[in-house]
């Protein structure tokens, strides 16, 4: 499993768009998620699955992802979830 190495960022707080941020976790505490969207009352559920299962497919662990959503679709967060990843994972 891969780890994140230092917090990174990807995105913008703008509409139809999120800020996401990765940070790494103590050892063996897992993938955790912070979520503030303007949406979350309808699918703060289905957005915090989505970022874990994006986490989990991109072969993370120990890391704490916070996502600040106006509205990004589906493939637009998992995008930036990605993005953020590989940059906090980088060397």
């Amino acid at each position: 499993m891969k780890t994140i190495r230092k917090e990174a960022s990807v995105g913008f707080v703008e509409s139809n768009d999120a800020l996401v941020t990765v940070r790494p976790n103590a050892a063996g505490q897992g993938v955790t998620v912070g979520l503030t969207s303007s949406v979350k009352r309808q699918y703060g559920e289905h957005l915090e699955n989505l970022v874990l299962e994006t986490v989990k497919a991109a072969g993370y662990t120990d890391v704490h992802v916070e996502v600040q959503d106006k509205g990004a679709w589906d493939y637009a967060l998992q995008a930036r979830v990605v993005a953020a990843l590989n940059r906090g994972g980088a060397e």
